[in-house]
């Protein structure tokens, strides 16, 4: 610590009793943007050798599956050798992932304004490619007073209760209002949040494209809405030409939607 002060020619730490100054809770505030720069230098650097034959892909639970499996069948069928392992990825780790090489790529969801990026990664830190933008639909119960309604404004259920899932709605994603009762789901399958919806615990926000809906809940889709469901591609800038397989494989498919 005496050296890091010395180097930056600010005390960063009251010794007595032991507390962080002005300064040194600024540098703090830098410190996880420093460390993950680092981790993408290492990773970059570690693929200059890399031969392994495969080729890892994160996919966060929502972010367009029904993409990525077909850019992984047009792969197949022109490179039926390439080995592409694919791992469920969290929306609040996905960049780590990419930058400490866990990954190769992630797919990565959240919810914001159309034609808007996520804004998950330091420009110039990761590549970031949009693969797609899908319609948010409202999801209650079954016996939800507004059930019936063929659309909707997010105010109507501004002060609702909502079941909450961080892992599933990812970056951005609609919280309810102050005075709101809800829920929290830390998890990331499908079934639960919705096994929650039906349940009457609150409504949840999700992508048009999540697929069926069990018995018990139903879909409303937004009025003039303001939001969508983006998906996005993170990798590293310095892919080598395995990976650049993958990445270009689901920006194609992404160009077909």
């Amino acid at each position: 610590m005496a050296a890091l002060e010395q180097e930056l020619g600010q005390v960063l730490v009251h010794r007595r009793p032991v507390r962080p100054t002005p300064a040194g809770e600024r540098l703090a505030e830098h410190a996880a943007r420093i460390l993950l720069r680092l981790d993408v230098a290492r990773s970059e650097l570690s693929r200059l050798g890399d031969v392994s034959g495969e080729v890892r892909v994160g996919a966060c639970p929502l972010a367009a599956p029904d993409l990525l499996a077909a850019a992984l069948r047009d792969l197949r069928a022109v490179r039926p050798l390439l080995r592409v392992t694919v791992r469920s990825a969290d929306p609040r780790s996905a960049v780590a992932d990419v930058a400490s090489g866990n990954v190769d790529a992630v797919l990565v969801d959240g919810i914001t304004a159309p034609d808007e990026p996520l804004h998950l990664a330091d420009a110039g830190l990761l590549s970031s490619t949009a693969m797609a933008e899908t319609p948010l639909v409202v999801t209650l119960a079954a016996d939800h007073p507004l059930r019936g309604r063929p659309a909707m404004d997010l105010d109507v259920l501004a002060d609702a209760p909502w079941v909450v899932a961080p892992a599933l709605a990812g970056r951005g994603s609609f919280g309810p209002g102050r005075q709101a009762m809800h829920a929290v789901y830390d998890g990331a399958d499908l079934p639960t949040l919705l096994a929650l919806v039906a349940a009457g615990l609150g409504a949840a926000l999700l992508p048009a494209s999540a697929g069926p809906l069990p018995e018990g809940v139903v879909a409303v889709p937004l009025r003039s809405s303001p939001l969508v469901h983006r998906t996005e591609l993170l990798a590293l800038r310095t892919a080598n030409p395995r990976q650049r397989l993958v990445i270009d494989g689901l920006a194609a498919r992404a160009r077909m939607r």
